[in-house]
């Protein structure tokens, strides 16, 4: 997953004011307590950020590879 593919991701699941919200607001102990806009400006994998995201809001599997959805068809 690239940055562009996780803001993407971001802006399908959740609606513009709530998305901002997740990455600049919900820590995820999955990636030491930071938000998602921190550990993606430390360089952290997009993927591993979008992960931890699903697993702490509790998104359907399906949601965990959005950028690889039309790839398989």
């Amino acid at each position: 997953m690239k940055r562009s593919e996780f803001r993407t991701a971001l802006s399908q699941y959740f609606e513009p004011r709530y998305a901002q919200a997740v990455l600049h607001d919900l820590r995820l102990p999955a990636i030491g307590s930071r938000t998602p806009a921190e550990a993606l400006e430390a360089e952290e994998d997009p993927q591993r950020v979008w992960d931890a995201v699903c697993a702490e809001l509790r998104l359907p599997e399906d949601a965990r590879f959005p950028h690889r959805a039309d790839v398989a068809n």
